[in-house]
């Protein structure tokens, strides 16, 4: 089970870090991805970490400002993402994935399982 947890309100050019519980099952396993859903929008893939060698990959549009990260002791993920936008508006979910971390990016037909996503609002 994943659950995201650390949405909320901020003004454009706010932070906010969410946070992917991960239970039953060891996230050393699996590489992990982060997408988004905004109203009326496909879903994307924006962020993705291996869990062989923590390599990191991310969407042109957050590249720069969001950072995921990994902890694997504490069964955690993370996603920090900085200089938010209006366009970063969405729902956020964490999910395992089935392919591959860069194929993720551009397909979310990678994204195997995933739970209760986090709404983040970027607005003045």
């Amino acid at each position: 089970q994943l659950q995201a947890s650390g949405g909320g309100l901020v003004q454009p050019g706010g932070s906010l870090k969410l946070s992917c519980r991960v239970s039953g099952f060891a996230l050393s396993y699996y590489d992990i991805g982060w997408f988004r859903q905004a109203p009326g929008k496909e879903r994307e893939g924006i962020s993705c970490i291996s869990n062989i060698d923590g390599q990191t990959y991310y969407k042109d549009s957050v590249k720069g400002r969001f950072t995921i990260s990994r902890d694997n002791g504490k069964n955690m993920v993370y996603l920090q993402m900085n200089s938010l936008e209006p366009e970063d508006t969405a729902d956020y979910y964490c999910s395992t994935v089935l392919t591959s971390c860069p194929a993720s990016i551009h397909d979310v037909g990678s994204f195997g399982s995933w739970g209760q996503g986090t709404q983040v609002t970027v607005s003045s």
